[in-house]
Protein backbone atom coordinates (compact mmCIF):
# COMPACT_ATOMS: atom_id res chain seq x y z
CA UNK A 1 0.00 0.00 0.00
CA UNK A 2 1.29 3.48 -0.96
CA UNK A 3 0.09 6.56 0.89
CA UNK A 4 1.02 10.03 -0.35
CA UNK A 5 1.39 12.72 2.31
CA UNK A 6 1.06 16.43 1.57
CA UNK A 7 1.19 19.51 3.75
CA UNK A 8 1.31 23.26 3.33
CA UNK A 9 0.09 23.32 -0.26
CA UNK A 10 -1.05 26.95 0.12
CA UNK A 11 -3.28 26.91 -2.99
CA UNK A 12 -0.67 25.31 -5.25
CA UNK A 13 -1.96 21.98 -6.55
CA UNK A 14 0.21 21.23 -9.61
CA UNK A 15 2.89 19.28 -7.70
CA UNK A 16 0.25 17.33 -5.78
CA UNK A 17 -1.47 16.25 -9.01
CA UNK A 18 1.89 15.32 -10.51
CA UNK A 19 2.69 13.11 -7.49
CA UNK A 20 -0.67 11.33 -7.69
CA UNK A 21 -0.33 10.75 -11.43
CA UNK A 22 3.26 9.46 -11.23
CA UNK A 23 3.17 7.47 -7.98
CA UNK A 24 -0.38 6.06 -8.28
CA UNK A 25 -0.99 5.91 -4.52
CA UNK A 26 -3.61 3.88 -2.70
CA UNK A 27 -4.54 6.85 -0.50
CA UNK A 28 -3.78 10.50 0.24
CA UNK A 29 -3.17 12.40 3.48
CA UNK A 30 -3.19 16.22 3.63
CA UNK A 31 -1.83 17.77 6.83
CA UNK A 32 -3.38 21.19 6.44
CA UNK A 33 -2.71 24.71 5.37
CA UNK A 34 -5.19 24.90 2.65
CA UNK A 35 -7.62 22.07 3.23
CA UNK A 36 -9.43 23.30 0.11
CA UNK A 37 -6.50 22.01 -1.94
CA UNK A 38 -7.01 18.59 -0.45
CA UNK A 39 -10.74 18.71 -1.05
CA UNK A 40 -10.16 19.57 -4.72
CA UNK A 41 -7.69 16.69 -5.01
CA UNK A 42 -10.14 14.26 -3.43
CA UNK A 43 -12.78 15.34 -5.97
CA UNK A 44 -10.34 14.88 -8.86
CA UNK A 45 -9.30 11.40 -7.65
CA UNK A 46 -12.51 10.06 -6.06
CA UNK A 47 -11.27 6.46 -6.14
CA UNK A 48 -8.60 7.22 -3.51
CA UNK A 49 -9.29 7.21 0.23
CA UNK A 50 -8.53 10.64 1.60
CA UNK A 51 -7.57 11.78 5.12
CA UNK A 52 -7.11 15.38 6.21
CA UNK A 53 -6.47 17.63 9.20
CA UNK A 54 -6.69 21.42 9.42
CA UNK A 55 -3.69 23.70 9.84
CA UNK A 56 -3.28 27.15 11.34
CA UNK A 57 -4.03 28.86 7.99
CA UNK A 58 -7.31 26.94 7.73
CA UNK A 59 -9.01 28.78 10.61
CA UNK A 60 -12.24 30.28 9.34
CA UNK A 61 -12.06 28.12 6.21
CA UNK A 62 -13.33 24.87 7.71
CA UNK A 63 -16.50 23.92 9.54
CA UNK A 64 -16.37 24.03 13.34
CA UNK A 65 -15.07 20.76 14.73
CA UNK A 66 -12.95 19.94 11.67
CA UNK A 67 -10.17 17.66 13.03
CA UNK A 68 -6.75 19.12 13.81
CA UNK A 69 -5.48 15.76 15.02
CA UNK A 70 -6.44 12.42 13.52
CA UNK A 71 -5.34 8.84 14.11
CA UNK A 72 -6.05 6.18 11.48
CA UNK A 73 -5.00 2.58 11.06
CA UNK A 74 -4.05 1.83 7.46
CA UNK A 75 -2.79 -1.61 6.47
CA UNK A 76 -2.18 -2.49 10.11
CA UNK A 77 -0.09 0.67 10.70
CA UNK A 78 -1.32 3.29 13.17
CA UNK A 79 -0.78 6.81 11.76
CA UNK A 80 -0.93 10.01 13.83
CA UNK A 81 -1.71 13.09 11.72
CA UNK A 82 -1.50 16.74 12.72
CA UNK A 83 -0.42 20.00 11.17
CA UNK A 84 1.85 20.63 14.15
CA UNK A 85 0.99 24.19 15.15
CA UNK A 86 -0.82 22.93 18.27
CA UNK A 87 2.28 21.02 19.37
CA UNK A 88 4.74 23.86 18.75
CA UNK A 89 6.78 21.95 16.15
CA UNK A 90 8.66 25.05 15.03
CA UNK A 91 10.38 25.06 18.43
CA UNK A 92 10.59 21.39 19.41
CA UNK A 93 9.09 17.97 18.63
CA UNK A 94 8.84 16.61 22.18
CA UNK A 95 5.11 17.33 22.65
CA UNK A 96 4.27 15.95 19.21
CA UNK A 97 6.19 12.74 19.83
CA UNK A 98 4.72 12.27 23.30
CA UNK A 99 1.14 12.84 22.04
CA UNK A 100 1.65 10.38 19.18
CA UNK A 101 3.24 7.76 21.43
CA UNK A 102 0.25 8.01 23.78
CA UNK A 103 -1.88 7.07 20.77
CA UNK A 104 0.42 4.10 20.05
CA UNK A 105 1.31 5.52 16.64
CA UNK A 106 3.71 3.68 14.34
CA UNK A 107 4.03 6.72 12.05
CA UNK A 108 3.94 10.35 13.23
CA UNK A 109 3.06 12.94 10.59
CA UNK A 110 3.27 16.71 10.93
CA UNK A 111 3.72 19.81 8.75
CA UNK A 112 3.80 23.54 9.52
CA UNK A 113 7.57 24.13 9.26
CA UNK A 114 7.77 23.65 5.45
CA UNK A 115 10.99 21.67 6.12
CA UNK A 116 10.99 18.01 5.02
CA UNK A 117 12.06 15.57 7.72
CA UNK A 118 11.89 11.78 7.64
CA UNK A 119 13.58 9.47 10.12
CA UNK A 120 13.08 6.67 12.56
CA UNK A 121 12.98 7.45 16.25
CA UNK A 122 15.01 5.34 18.70
CA UNK A 123 11.71 3.81 19.92
CA UNK A 124 11.03 2.55 16.37
CA UNK A 125 8.34 4.94 15.14
CA UNK A 126 8.73 6.88 11.93
CA UNK A 127 8.41 10.66 12.16
CA UNK A 128 7.84 12.56 8.94
CA UNK A 129 7.19 16.11 7.85
CA UNK A 130 6.55 16.08 4.10
CA UNK A 131 7.66 19.71 3.82
CA UNK A 132 5.65 22.05 1.64
CA UNK A 133 3.84 20.82 -1.45
CA UNK A 134 3.20 24.45 -2.38
CA UNK A 135 6.42 26.27 -1.65
CA UNK A 136 9.06 23.56 -1.66
CA UNK A 137 7.77 20.90 -4.01
CA UNK A 138 8.12 18.08 -1.49
CA UNK A 139 5.78 15.34 -0.26
CA UNK A 140 5.97 12.22 1.84
CA UNK A 141 5.44 8.62 0.87
CA UNK A 142 4.47 5.84 3.27
CA UNK A 143 4.93 2.30 2.00
CA UNK A 144 2.99 -0.26 4.04
CA UNK A 145 3.48 -3.98 3.70
CA UNK A 146 2.67 -6.74 6.15
CA UNK A 147 1.68 -4.31 8.90
CA UNK A 148 5.01 -2.50 8.71
CA UNK A 149 5.82 0.95 7.30
CA UNK A 150 8.73 2.61 5.53
CA UNK A 151 8.69 6.36 4.92
CA UNK A 152 10.54 8.70 2.58
CA UNK A 153 10.48 12.18 1.10
CA UNK A 154 9.55 12.74 -2.55
CA UNK A 155 10.85 15.86 -4.31
CA UNK A 156 9.78 17.84 -7.37
CA UNK A 157 12.83 16.63 -9.32
CA UNK A 158 11.86 12.98 -8.62
CA UNK A 159 8.49 13.60 -10.30
CA UNK A 160 10.05 15.43 -13.25
CA UNK A 161 12.55 12.59 -13.82
CA UNK A 162 9.71 10.05 -13.74
CA UNK A 163 7.78 11.80 -16.51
Amino acid sequence: MKILVFSDSHSSRRFMRQCVDVLQPDGIIHLGDMVQDGEVLSEEYPQLPYYQVAGNCDRGRVVPGFPEIRVEELGGVRIYMTHGHLQGVKLYLDKLILDAQRCRADVILYGHTHEPDCRRLPEGQWIMNPGSAGYGGTAGLILIEGGSAECRIVRQRDMEEAL
